[in-house]
């Protein structure tokens, strides 16, 4: 099997590239959306650390933005109870998958927890900052203390292009990003 991780920045595009593979994608981000909405054991840890804040399930968001943003190293305490979730339904994704070719890890953090291995491809979707914001600022949500405080826990963005093997430039033009897709998918292909 070989494991295709899709890394960038905060609304590079890393979901909508994902996809454009074609093949089964973990996507992070969705999981821990769903684990906030169904899972009780996540939201009884976090109810125990934060029993003033944390009281509704599922979980509010609301509530977790006001947690995050009351001290410096809450963010720690979450990602660390949430990660673990994400960690065991990414085993799921990869059992279940296991006889595919080919598998999409699109996990934002991928790289800063160790998730990925030495073999696997890496893509840094690069996008302009500028359509970044625009994008971001749309998100139902939208916090921007929040938004800064997910940067610092993302190594810099020259390191992750560093680290790549491929660079998929998205100008948010379908067809541009089909066609990137199409040749690093016959590369990685080819090397395998």
């Amino acid at each position: 099997m070989i494991r295709v991780g899709i890394i960038g920045d905060i609304g590079s595009g890393k979901s909508y590239v994902a996809k454009k593979f074609g093949y089964p994608v973990f996507n992070a981000d969705l999981e821990v959306s769903k684990i906030y909405k169904k899972n009780k054991k996540c939201f009884k840890k976090l109810n125990k650390f934060f029993p003033e804040d944390i009281k509704s399930f599922p979980i509010n968001k609301k509530e977790l933005f006001k947690v995050i943003l009351a001290k410096k190293n809450n963010i720690n305490k979450i990602n660390k109870i949430v990660h673990s979730e994400v960690r065991t339904k990414l085993r799921d994704f990869i059992n279940k998958n296991k006889k595919k070719r080919i598998i999409i890890l699109d996990v934002p953090l991928l790289l800063e927890n160790k998730i990925n291995r030495k073999n696997d491809f890496l893509i840094y979707v690069d996008a302009k900052k500028k359509e970044i914001k625009k994008r971001i600022r749309k998100r139902k949500n939208f916090n921007n203390k929040i938004y800064d405080k997910l940067k610092k826990l993302q190594l810099s963005l020259e390191l992750k292009k560093k680290k790549s093997n491929f660079i998929i430039k998205n100008n948010f033009k379908h067809i541009k990003v089909k066609k990137d897709v199409k040749m690093i998918l016959k590369e990685i292909l080819l090397n395998e």
